[in-house]
C-alpha cells in the first residue's frame, strides 16, 4: 500500500485518487476550492468535477503541508499555469523520500518544459527528489468508471518510471514506464492543441457548416504530421509519437465528447469568441494555452508551423473557425 498526495482535485485528479484508493492505496487530496473541500469531505464526491463517482475514504484538505504528511509519492494535479506556484510553496515540506509525478504538460515560462522548470526550482532549493511526468490517452470519467485505461510514466531515472508504474497500476489503470519525460510532455502539450482544432469541426457541424468526420480526419492528420516534424526539435524522440503519449492520447482527447479540449474547440467553431468560450468552460482547456507557447518557441527557434499558426490565428480573432479549418486542410 503507498502513501499519495493528490494536489489538485479536478476531474482528473479526482479520478486517480478514486483509482488508488479502490486499489487499496492511502490517498490525501488538497483543492483551494471550498466547494470541492465541502462536497468530498460531507458527500464523499467531487459534484463540481467528477459527478457520480464515490470518493469515499479521500482524507482532504485545504492545506497543503497536510496533504504531505506520511505520504511518499506526491501527485501534481494541476494546470500548467499555476502548477509551478505550487512546487514552491511545497519545496519547504518535501523530505527525501518524497517522489513527484507531474500530471501537466508543455512549456513552461522561459520556454523550459514544466518538468525541468520543477527539476530548477528543486535544484534552486538544494532539493534532488525524484520526478516523473505522466500522461496517455486518459478520459477522466472513463477512467473513474472503470474503463481499462493505459498511460505513461516517463522518467530520466527509467529505475523510478518502473517503481511509479508498479506501484501506481490498479486492474483497470495500466502504467507503461518510459525514459523520456520530454517526449512525453510534449505529445501530452501538443495534443490539446490538435483536439482544440478538431473540436471546431463539431462546432460547424452544429451549424449546418462545412464540419463533419472527413473536415476533421484532414485536421487530424495534419496537425500529427506538424508535432512529428516539429517536437523532435524541442527534444522529443520520435518513436514518442506512436506510443500512448503521443497518437493514442491524441486520439482520444480529439475525439472523446469528455475532452475539455476538444468542447473548448467546438464552442470557438459554434461562433463564440475566446472570451465567451472560456467563460463558459467550468474546467480548464490547457490547448489555448499550449497553442501560444508552441508557437513562441517555434517564432524563437525560426519554424514553420503552419498548423499552429493557423489555430492561433483565429484565437487571436483574425479569422473565423471556418478559415481556420480551411488553412488546416491545405496542410494535410
Amino acid at each position: 500500500m503507498a502513501h499519495i498526495a493528490v494536489l489538485g482535485l479536478g476531474n482528473w485528479g479526482s479520478a486517480i485518487a478514486r483509482l488508488w484508493l479502490l486499489d487499496g492505496h492511502n490517498v490525501k487530496g488538497w483543492t483551494i476550492e471550498q466547494e470541492v473541500y465541502e462536497s468530498i469531505t460531507m458527500e464523499g464526491m467531487n459534484h463540481k468535477y467528477l459527478p457520480n463517482h464515490s470518493l469515499d475514504g479521500l482524507e482532504v484538505t485545504m492545506h497543503v503541508e497536510e496533504a504531505l504528511q506520511g505520504s511518499e509519492i506526491i501527485v501534481l494535479a494541476l494546470p500548467s499555469s499555476v502548477i509551478l506556484n505550487v512546487v514552491e510553496q511545497i519545496i519547504p515540506h518535501l523530505r527525501p523520500g518524497h517522489v513527484l509525478l507531474d500530471l501537466a504538460k508543455g512549456l513552461a515560462p522561459g520556454k523550459r518544459l514544466i518538468s525541468q522548470a520543477i527539476h530548477d526550482l528543486l535544484n534552486d532549493s538544494e532539493k534532488h527528489n525524484p520526478l516523473a511526468v505522466l500522461t496517455g490517452p486518459t478520459i477522466a470519467p472513463e477512467a473513474a468508471g472503470g474503463v481499462l485505461t493505459t498511460a505513461l510514466v516517463a522518467s530520466e531515472d527509467e529505475s523510478v518510471a518502473e517503481n511509479l508504474a508498479t506501484t501506481l497500476t490498479t486492474p483497470t489503470f495500466i502504467l507503461h514506464a518510459a525514459s523520456d519525460p520530454a517526449g512525453a510532455e510534449l505529445w501530452g502539450a501538443f495534443k490539446n492543441v490538435v483536439a482544440l482544432a478538431c473540436g471546431l469541426v463539431d462546432g460547424l457541424k452544429s451549424n449546418g457548416s462545412l464540419g463533419g468526420d472527413n473536415l476533421k480526419a484532414a485536421i487530424f492528420n495534419a496537425g500529427f504530421r506538424e508535432g512529428c516534424l516539429f517536437l523532435p526539435k524541442l527534444g522529443a524522440r520520435a518513436e514518442v509519437a506512436f506510443g500512448p503519449a503521443g497518437l493514442g492520447d491524441l486520439y482520444v482527447t480529439a475525439t472523446s465528447p469528455h475532452g475539455r479540449n476538444r468542447r473548448m474547440g467546438e464552442k470557438l467553431g459554434s461562433g463564440l469568441t475566446l472570451d465567451e468560450a472560456l467563460e463558459e468552460m467550468v474546467m480548464v482547456a490547457e490547448g489555448v494555452r499550449a497553442a501560444r507557447m508552441f508557437r513562441d518557441r517555434a517564432v524563437d527557434m525560426s519554424v514553420k508551423v503552419p498548423f499552429v499558426e493557423a489555430l492561433n490565428t483565429l484565437l487571436d480573432g483574425y479569422i473565423k473557425a471556418e478559415e481556420c479549418c480551411r488553412r488546416m486542410v491545405a496542410l494535410s
